[in-house]
């Protein structure tokens, strides 16, 4: 009976380790990932700070300027807040590859000034023209075409609105720099077009192509870039879609960072996905119907990060 009682114990234990969740551990081989539920200017410095050693010189702050009026993007003021913080730094953005006013430089600044980004000068990436920078190990593409004004600076903050997206499936920081540091004419046309096709490239191959345009501006910064994923107001949309987005179900989350691209994205997945059903649901779907989820292991296969990553509670 004693050797029977053994047993099953050693089975409900062998049981419970195949089940539970892993507790990530601290390790000096995993990159840390600053949490903070202090979604406010207040507490987007403070996450900074955690992961700004590196960041000096010429600072470019990529972020998203949205459509007209458009209601998911990042406060004004918590914007405003980092820029301030960071000595040199400048906001930065490219010009979209879609029917919209921000298509050229002349009416993505009339949408700076209609969505309140007057408070600095923000550098249109491509004003100026493009520039090839390599993409080391990349199986679709050598080089990536990029706003040319990218050579101007010496680090590089990622700011994301971290929400879904309609052919991404969702956008961290990833997408931010793939799509958003890529020109508008050149870079982005070589990420989405297939022939003659505007929006050929779909799924899988969409989000490869994504993840090899990220990877040239990882790879030209270094150790000077860093990543920030706002989780808030988080639509199945992204800030494109403007007044057209679909409502968020989920409720806002918080901030997360990371010197390293892959940790921060997939952090933020697991916080998304630990939603409750009723508010993943919709987000879960358009992840996962465009093969989103592809994103993190093909920067895994690109030597970009492992996707382990320690958490820090700066609440605790």
């Amino acid at each position: 009976m004693k050797k029977l009682l053994t047993v099953l114990l050693g089975s409900v234990l062998v049981a419970a380790c195949q089940t539970a969740p892993k507790v990530q551990e601290a390790s000096a081989d995993k990159p840390v990932v600053y949490f903070t539920r202090d979604i406010s200017p207040e507490g987007l410095v403070k996450i900074y700070d955690k992961i700004s050693q590196n960041i000096d010189g010429k600072v470019a702050i990529k972020f998203h300027t949205g459509e007209p009026h458009g209601p998911n993007i990042l406060p004004v003021p918590m914007v405003k807040a980092l820029w301030k913080h960071i000595p040199g730094s400048t906001l930065v953005e490219t010009n979209v590859f879609y029917d919209s006013p921000r298509q050229t430089t002349q009416g993505h600044r009339e949408t700076l000034k209609t969505n309140g980004w007057t408070f600095s000068r923000v550098d249109i990436l491509d004003e100026d023209g493009a520039v090839m920078l390599p993409v080391k190990g990349g199986k679709h593409f050598k080089e990536m075409s990029m706003g040319s004004h990218v050579l101007n600076y010496d680090s590089l903050v990622v700011l994301t609105h971290f929400k879904g997206h309609t052919m991404g499936g969702y956008g961290g920081s990833m997408k931010n720099i793939a799509i958003g540091m890529a020109d508008g004419k050149i870079g982005k046309k070589m990420i989405h077009q297939k022939g003659d096709s505007q929006w050929g490239y779909t799924g899988a191959r969409f989000q490869e192509n994504m993840v090899e345009s990220a990877k040239a501006t990882v790879d030209h910064f270094g150790k000077k870039i860093v990543y920030i994923n706002v989780l808030r107001r988080m639509s199945v949309d992204c800030d494109c879609a403007g007044t057209s987005a679909a409502e968020p179900k989920a409720h806002d989350i918080g901030i997360l960072a990371s010197t390293n691209i892959v940790a921060v994205d997939q952090a933020s997945l697991d916080k998304v996905y630990a939603l409750p059903e009723a508010e993943l649901h919709d987000l879960k779907e358009r992840i996962e119907s465009r093969e989103g989820l592809r994103q993190i292991s093909y920067m895994k296969e690109l030597g970009m990060g492992t996707g382990e990553y320690t958490l820090v509670d700066m609440d605790k």
